[in-house]
């Protein structure tokens, strides 16, 4: 008990003279020890370097989950040393209700067999977006985790220890200083009034004074040195974390070029097999016809295909010129209006430049490729893609 109640009282003390020797270092009352210029470029990397990792660290959490919720809980499974449960992505989630809806409106449809097409394509970019969240928290988040919560917290440890040796020291610099000037000052009282009997015990307690003061500051500095190299040390090691995060870096790259590259491919087949399965969806779709056929009764005139004006035969003038596409005039019948579905911007003076949303009048010209309409919208004309277009009458 007697221990403890001596430890405690030394440890305030302890505590207390460090309180005031940084209260009196910020007043401007005590000096300071200051590190020298290679110290504090450490201390200003290892700062920096502490600072970025966790905005790097937060933002790829964001970019990898960008459901604030679901982090909230991640973060939550993660305290409580909890398996974080199997969470279906946004794209395995969306292929799922496609397939469930080509069950309902029957798989042998066009619309359903598509929704089944693009379900299970939407599934597979779920898979990889997946399959790259999981190697991204483990290559790359994880590394840069561990520095903050375990090579960062050592070094903030070091670093209170090494500032609390510091104050020790000035404090053991300032008792000095005050006993040499205390001594000096008796000495200089004793020589004015040279009375042996009161001065020489006052000199001798003096001088113990001052020797233990020495002595105290000697245990001071090296206390100071030993864990300034130690601290020294540890912010040395901030260049291999720089090495480490940065193979970690390559592989998060590495990844995410896996990542694109399987969704490119996939998005790629899927417009493959679409593309293979328009002419069966949509017959006759789009396909100039030499002659123009009334449609039967009973079918709208916007089931009938878009006639084409024939070309007019005659004797060849070689001296006339060619007229390009801009140049023709559209057929009295036949025009269409349609809808553009998304931006087009046009690759050459023959074709139309498009804006999502917009009305254009549209009609077929012979020769023309059946994957191309003629566009027109106010005083311009060219050539637009189908695909880009929904017919509207």
């Amino acid at each position: 008990m007697d221990f403890s109640v001596k430890k405690l009282a030394s440890g305030a003390g302890v505590f207390f003279t460090r309180a005031v020797q940084f209260t009196e270092e910020k007043l401007g009352q005590a000096e300071k020890t200051e590190l020298d210029a290679h110290f504090e470029n450490l201390l200003s990397r290892a700062d920096s370097t502490k600072n970025w990792t966790e905005k790097i660290l937060r933002q790829t959490e964001v970019l990898l989950q960008p459901n604030p919720s679901a982090r909230i809980e991640e973060f939550l499974y993660e305290k409580l040393d909890r398996k974080i449960p199997s969470r279906i992505t946004n794209g395995e989630l969306l292929g799922q209700y496609m397939v469930d809806a080509a069950s309902e409106f029957g798989p042998g449809t066009s619309y359903g067999s598509t929704l089944i097409k693009v379900g299970e394509a939407q599934r597979r970019l779920g898979a990889a977006d997946r399959d790259f969240i999981q190697s991204s928290m483990i290559n790359f988040l994880t590394p840069l985790r561990n520095f903050l919560e375990g090579d960062w917290k050592t070094i903030l440890r070091e670093r209170r220890l090494l500032e609390n040796r510091r104050l020790d020291l000035d404090a053991s610099k300032t008792r000095l200083k005050k006993a040499k000037a205390a001594e000096a000052k008796a000495a200089c009282e004793g020589e004015a009034t040279p009375d042996f009997q009161e001065t020489r015990p006052r000199n001798y307690v003096l001088s113990a004074s001052a020797s233990a003061a020495e002595q105290e500051l000697r245990v001071a500095q090296t206390e100071f040195d030993r864990q300034a190299e130690v601290t020294r040390l540890l912010l040395e090691g901030i260049s291999s974390t720089h090495i480490n995060h940065l193979r970690c870096l390559h592989e998060f790259v590495e990844a995410q070029a896996t990542y694109y590259a399987q969704c490119y491919q996939y998005t790629v087949d899927l417009q493959k097999l679409l593309g293979s399965s328009d002419g069966e969806m949509f017959p006759g779709a789009f396909v100039g016809e030499t002659n123009t056929q009334v449609p039967p009764s009973g079918v709208s005139p916007s089931a009938a295909t878009i006639p084409v004006v024939p070309a007019v035969v005659g004797p060849c003038n070689p001296s006339a010129p060619s007229m390009t596409f801009t140049e023709v005039s559209p057929p009295s019948t036949g025009t269409r209006k349609a809808r553009v579905l998304y931006d087009y911007d046009a690759a050459d003076s023959s074709e139309l430049e498009l804006l999502a949303d917009e009305l254009i009048t549209v009609y077929s010209l012979p020769g023309m490729d059946s994957d191309w309409l003629m566009g027109e919208k106010g005083n311009k004309k060219g050539k637009v893609p189908v695909t880009y277009l929904e017919l509207l009458n």
